[in-house]
């Protein structure tokens, strides 16, 4: 049986940049994916981070301080336990994931949880410098490169952007019409190989004789009436 491989695409929106200072998670984001491909589980929430949110961060999120008077905060269990249990030993994808694991292990260590190692995160920035050397690779300019929509993106949001990760990730694995090498006989997600596929640009000519045409004809004449094999009549 073919194993399936779960990642979770995973976004945070902060206070500020400096997770090891005075900093905090105000929202975080993450999408389930099976293979590459998202299954519609995610988890949002947004947090107390008790202490006001930068000019900066207000700009680019839209997140204000009122808005998050009321919210929980990161220590609460429908926090901190449901996403750690959401996450569970699933790798982590996130873009500039230095950033998000550096913010996410401060909070865990407040918690006194365990870390998640970096071994468990990937990073679509460093898998976009090194497919596209030179290139810009920020998110925005992915989903530009892989005609990712960006309409709903007038703001910066964990889950959005998330979503938006997601769609990035699945591109730089292969993208969506991929076919798959097996040779190592394996048939592992985590191994096989993607390759885009790439449509003949003109069809092959027809191998089919017309005496093997009349033979198909008569033999589909014996079946019964209206077969299924009547409908791929040559």
């Amino acid at each position: 049986m073919t194993t399936q491989l779960r990642e979770i695409a995973f976004d945070t929106e902060t206070t500020g940049l400096h997770w090891a200072g005075d900093d905090r998670i105000i929202e975080v984001g993450a999408v389930e994916l099976i293979n590459h491909v998202p299954t519609g589980r995610t988890f949002h929430q947004r947090i107390n981070p008790r202490r006001k949110v930068s000019e900066k961060t207000i700009e680019i999120t839209g997140i204000t301080d009122d808005m998050l008077v009321g919210m929980p905060f990161f220590e609460d269990p429908q926090i901190v336990d449901a996403l750690l249990e959401f996450i569970g030993d699933s790798p982590v994808v996130a873009h500039n994931a230095a950033f998000d694991r550096g913010f996410l292990n401060a909070e865990l260590i407040r918690c006194g949880k365990a870390e998640i190692h970096i071994d468990q995160w990937v990073d679509t920035l460093d898998i976009a410098k090194k497919r596209y050397p030179g290139a810009p690779a920020s998110l925005d300019a992915l989903c530009k490169r892989f005609n990712i929509g960006l309409e709903a993106r007038t703001l910066h949001g964990a889950l959005l952007d998330s979503q938006l990760l997601a769609e990035v990730y699945l591109e730089l694995r292969g993208g969506r019409a991929r076919s798959f090498d097996f040779a190592d006989g394996s048939g592992d997600g985590d191994t096989a190989r993607f390759r885009t596929a790439k449509q003949r640009p003109a069809p092959l000519d027809p191998r089919v004789t017309e005496i093997e045409i009349e033979r198909h004809t008569a033999f589909v004449a014996t079946l019964g009436e209206n077969p299924i094999w009547s409908r791929y009549q040559p």
